[in-house]
Parts: C-alpha cells; structure tokens; sequence
C-alpha cells in the first residue's frame, strides 16, 4: 500500500547547500520510495539555541515503508551525515545541526510512539516548516487540528523571519 509523506529538511551548520543537496540525494534512495515534489530552499532565522541561520525545504513522498521504517531510513541518513545522538540531544530542541530531517505527515495518520510523533507536534508553530510545506500542499488537512497548512501558516505565532533562499 502507498502512503503519502512529507519530510522536513533542515541544515545550518558547514555548507548548508551541500547539506541539503546530500539528504535530498539520500532521500531518493530510501527503498520503496520516490520523492514526487519538492519545495523551494528558505533560509530562516534560528530559533532557540541555534547560532545559524538554517536552510530549509519540504519533500514530498510517496513510499511503500510504513512510518516507524521511514523513520529508521532518515534516520540513517541523518546518521550517515554526522548527526549525533545523544541522551541530552533528545532533550534539546532548536539547536544547531548539520542535518535534521522530520516526518510532518504521513497520510492523515496520528501516531503516538514514544520516538515518532505523526503529525509533527511543532508544524504550526514553525514558520519555517509552514512555508515550504505550503508549496507542495496548502490545501493539507492537519489530521488534529482541523486546519489547512495555508491556515496554519497565516495563524502561525512564529514570527522568525523566514524568507527564499537566494543561490
């Protein structure tokens, strides 16, 4: 059965375009899977305890895995790229990383495991996230809070500045 996903990418540490560029490559080798679209490149303000400002993007996918495999596959890339891990990691949010990738949706599904959190609990508070999802899928329904991601961005209490990221 195919399932629809939406993965955030974010870099803001070394080259953030190559960053980028090489999640997005390895994101189109996770087996079973095709990226059908993807978003624009924004650069956006850090927030928290981030330094950088961070490059972002959403894809969409189309996958045969299920969520918690599609977890594991990002999460190998995200390794294979120098994310650490570590338990005060799990703690922190909003740091600094040279790669972090995010399931937001995965179909209309709401998963509530102890590592995987479907949909993303942070989508609406993140500007950053909003915008490139936008793009690909305004008219998305977020499975818990009734609101379309359109919507969700104009009543976003994030007010970082988060614009197109000029090459």
């Amino acid at each position: 059965m195919s399932h629809r996903a939406y993965i955030a990418i974010g870099t803001n540490l070394g080259d953030r375009l190559a960053n980028y560029r090489k999640a997005l490559a390895q994101i189109r080798q996770v087996p079973q899977s095709r990226v059908t679209r993807e978003s624009s490149l924004y650069e956006s303000e850090p927030h928290g305890k981030a330094r950088n400002r961070f490059l972002n993007g959403v894809v969409e996918l189309v996958t045969e895995l299920e969520a918690k495999e599609l977890l594991k596959q990002i999460q190998k890339i995200e390794d294979s790229m120098g994310r650490k891990r570590d338990a005060s990691a799990k703690k922190a949010t909003n740091v600094s990383r040279v790669i972090d990738l995010d399931i937001l949706f995965f179909d209309t599904q709401t998963i509530a495991a102890k590592n995987l959190k479907i949909p993303h609990p942070e989508i609406q508070n993140r500007r950053f996230v909003l915008l490139p999802l936008s793009e690909l899928a305004p008219a998305l329904v977020h499975p818990v809070l009734a609101s379309t991601v359109s919507k969700l961005l104009v009543i976003t209490p994030d007010t970082k500045k988060c614009s197109l990221y000029k090459q």
